[in-house]
């Protein structure tokens, strides 16, 4: 569970918060920064495939873990977070 936490606690240090005036996606370099070190943690876990493309979405495989023909499956989420709250220096320093 402290793999998890520790990630956890990694993302949280990035300013990904959005600029609504921008048109551009992403809309601000911290949320570009973000996206960066997301697809290089994933190629170094091992996974394939991995892309970014020119609006910050990320791609990439898991293999599958088991001898069945299933379908894959597919995860999306977030990477920045609401203009109304700054995640601009947070400190882990407790």
């Amino acid at each position: 569970m402290t793999g998890l936490i520790d990630r956890f606690l990694k993302y949280v240090t990035f300013d990904t918060q959005s600029n609504p005036s921008q048109a551009t996606c992403p809309s601000t370099p911290g949320q570009t920064e973000f996206a960066r070190y997301l697809q290089q943690e994933l190629i170094e876990l091992g996974l394939s495939d991995v892309t970014l493309d020119a609006n910050g979405y990320i791609m990439a495989t898991l293999p599958s873990n088991v001898e069945a023909d299933i379908p894959a499956i597919g995860f999306v989420a977030h990477m920045d977070t609401a203009p109304d709250a700054s995640g601009k220096d947070v400190n882990l320093s407790w």
